[in-house]
């Protein structure tokens, strides 16, 4: 039931903003991540950005669905993470979100509400993910596939130079 509660506040708020919705024309210098706990465990996407990129400020927050047998962590959120409203009520996960990056990489390809959630209450200023998951989250969207990290991250580099947000 609360699922569905979020589900129609998240799309009350994703028509706002997406009537809302400017594009930062700044140039980048910190990047926030929000990635699946599976693709978390393959690949080490902090280091692919710094690496390819050339950006040394990188915060990522995962997503795994809840468990009893999990440690909490700072690195890690859930849907218990979220009120029936959607708001985030984890103290560490909300200062990650209200933080305004400069990019935010949404690196996950499958819907999932708290995921997408996020994205959209990330107070980011240019958002990045895959297609195919929700055009009207992201202000550029790549068509790649999650284990091909080099290949996305370097196709969002040549992007982010084109659009004058990153240094060649």
């Amino acid at each position: 039931m609360k699922k569905s509660f979020i589900k129609k506040r998240f799309n009350k708020l994703l028509k706002q903003k997406e009537a809302d919705r400017e594009i930062s024309h700044e140039e980048v210098y910190t990047v926030g991540i929000i990635a699946s706990g599976e693709i978390y465990k393959w690949l080490k996407i902090e280091n692919e950005v710094e690496k390819i990129l050339g950006l040394g400020n990188v915060r990522i927050y995962n997503y795994r669905p809840y468990s009893k047998m999990d440690v909490p962590s700072y690195k890690f959120f859930n849907e218990k993470d979220f009120n029936w409203k959607g708001e985030v009520k984890n103290k560490y996960f909300k200062s990650f979100i209200e933080e305004p990056h400069d990019l935010l990489i949404g690196y996950f390809n499958k819907n999932n509400l708290y995921l997408e959630n996020a994205v959209l209450r990330s107070k980011a200023k240019f958002k990045v993910g895959f297609a195919n998951v929700n055009q009207a989250l992201y202000d550029m969207e790549i068509v790649e596939t999650p284990t091909k990290i080099e290949s996305f991250l370097s196709e969002l580099k040549k992007y982010l130079i084109i659009l004058n947000k990153l240094k060649n």
